[in-house]
């Protein structure tokens, strides 16, 4: 329990979270989620959790997390970079979360759940951006422990590996909105599945680890809107970092696309934003118009054949692959040797909970080291001339 949880709530404090509390049915859409409705594991660690609201709470909470804090240094689409004007995750968490709460604010939702699950849906991503999660997921695969997922990750870590092992007790709906995220799936309409508890939930991420393409559908409009927000805010970005570094020219965005979406990421993001709001308003859903809908499938299949796939952005993808297979195997052996100068031991499992090392086999242990390193950290368990470098 943190310091400031085991705060008694003075009552004027406790009466002023209650007038919040009945405010929210005053102006809140009737397909909002109150902030009373909010459903913790465990119920009885935050019965003096002070006046913060539920949601307020776990997006403090995320904030404040050792995870939230190495959003700094991981990459988003392009990596290996001498440009400090290319994205990182840490803007692409704060885009989502600006463009979420500005979506839920015309729909009446409650902005505090999209701030949480805007802050957190990332928490799980590998250095190295999507190349970084498929490399480990091979190596996970091989190891038996089944394909790793960044958006499983985040609950991994947010639920099991922070504050060394306790985790951070958050909501229900804040953690399946982060693992519902999922703004590679094209939607042209989401509406919530209602109907969860931690027991579909835990049900959820099992499922979703035996078989990827399994569908999740976020529990609250405050989900659905998160992982609207998640595509607007990268796709438009992506083609600027794209132009910003030659890998392809602004003409070269279809024409089709261009005429319905724009060409620039703060016309493509303004478009997108609107249609939903316009979409969505008074429906029980989150919804693109079929128009916006179709170019914006087609803008996704262009950055992925220009973008993505492109040689031109994996020029390191070798020597990174071939790290990772090194560092996963370097790390397993440390465990089998149990070598206790190394660094899973004194900078990963130093202190962590009993319950953590009883629950967690050696390559569980290692994939959550590995996928909680920033680039730079990565990086650096190397001696440098296996260090591939950056280019400008």
């Amino acid at each position: 329990m943190d310091k400031s949880d085991a705060f008694i709530t003075p009552p004027v404090l406790d009466s002023l979270k209650s007038t919040l509390n009945e405010r929210e049915r005053e102006i809140f859409s009737p397909e909002a989620t109150y902030s009373n409705a909010g459903i913790r594991r465990h119920p009885i660690i935050d019965t003096a959790a002070g006046y913060r609201q539920a949601f307020s709470l776990d997006a403090d909470r995320i904030l404040h997390s050792r995870a939230y804090t190495r959003y700094i240094d991981k990459t988003q689409v392009f990596y290996l970079i001498s440009n400090d004007h290319i994205t990182h995750r840490v803007l692409h968490v704060q885009l989502v979360s600006k463009i979420a709460r500005t979506i839920g604010r015309f729909l009446r939702l409650n902005e505090d759940l999209i701030e949480a699950i805007a802050l957190g849906h990332d928490i799980g991503h590998t250095p190295f951006g999507h190349e970084g999660e498929c490399y480990l997921s091979t190596l996970c695969q091989a190891a038996g422990i089944g394909t790793f997922m960044h958006n499983v990750q985040s609950i991994q870590f947010l639920d099991r590996v922070e504050r060394k092992g306790q985790g951070w007790n958050l909501c229900l709906q804040t953690l399946d909105g982060i693992l519902c995220h999922d703004g590679e799936i094209h939607n042209q309409l989401l509406a919530p599945s209602p109907d969860k508890n931690f027991t579909t939930f835990d049900a959820e991420i099992t499922a979703k680890k035996a078989d990827p393409d399994y569908p999740l559908i976020p529990m609250t409009n405050e989900g659905c809107v998160v992982r609207v927000a998640d595509t607007i805010a990268y796709i438009g970005r992506d083609l600027e970092d794209a132009i910003r570094l030659d890998i392809l020219d602004r003409r070269d965005i279809p024409r089709s696309i261009a005429r319905t979406l724009g060409n620039t990421n703060g016309t493509i993001v303004y478009r997108l934003v609107t249609d939903v709001i316009q979409n969505s308003h008074d429906n029980p859903f989150v919804a693109f118009s079929p128009e916006i809908s179709d170019a914006l499938k087609a803008l996704k299949q262009f950055n992925l054949e220009r973008i993505y796939l492109n040689p031109k952005s994996k020029i390191h993808a070798a020597a990174i692959q071939r790290l990772f297979s090194m560092l996963f195997e370097m790390c397993l052996k440390e465990l089998e040797i149990n070598d206790r100068a190394s660094d899973i031991y004194s900078r990963f499992m130093a202190d962590m909970s009993e319950s953590y090392l009883a629950e967690h086999s050696p390559p569980e242990i290692v994939r959550d080291y590995i996928a909680g390193m920033t680039d730079r950290f990565f990086l650096h368990q190397f001696p440098e001339h296996l260090r591939p470098t950056a280019r400008s």
